[in-house]
């Protein structure tokens, strides 16, 4: 029996409200296993609007904190 460990699922849009990018954004989705402990996680860049149209790539990710009984996390 395969088993895996448990596993958060990130979906995320960042967006911009000023500067030369305001009304852009750019989107990210990825998988992270709790059990990783590297410091620094990728993820990955799926696309974007406006500026960010099309985007492709990665974005890194950098934990500060996590109680997972609350659901509560800081990240970088």
């Amino acid at each position: 029996l395969f088993r895996s460990p448990l596993t958060l699922v990130i979906a995320a849009d960042f967006g911009f409200t000023s500067g030369k990018f305001n009304g852009s954004s750019i989107s990210v989705f990825s998988r992270h296993p709790l059990s990783a402990s590297d410091p620094v996680h990728e993820l990955a860049v799926v696309g974007g609007r406006g500026k960010f149209r099309m985007a492709r790539g990665f974005a890194e990710r950098w934990p500060h904190y996590l109680n997972a009984t609350a659901g509560d996390a800081v990240t970088e």
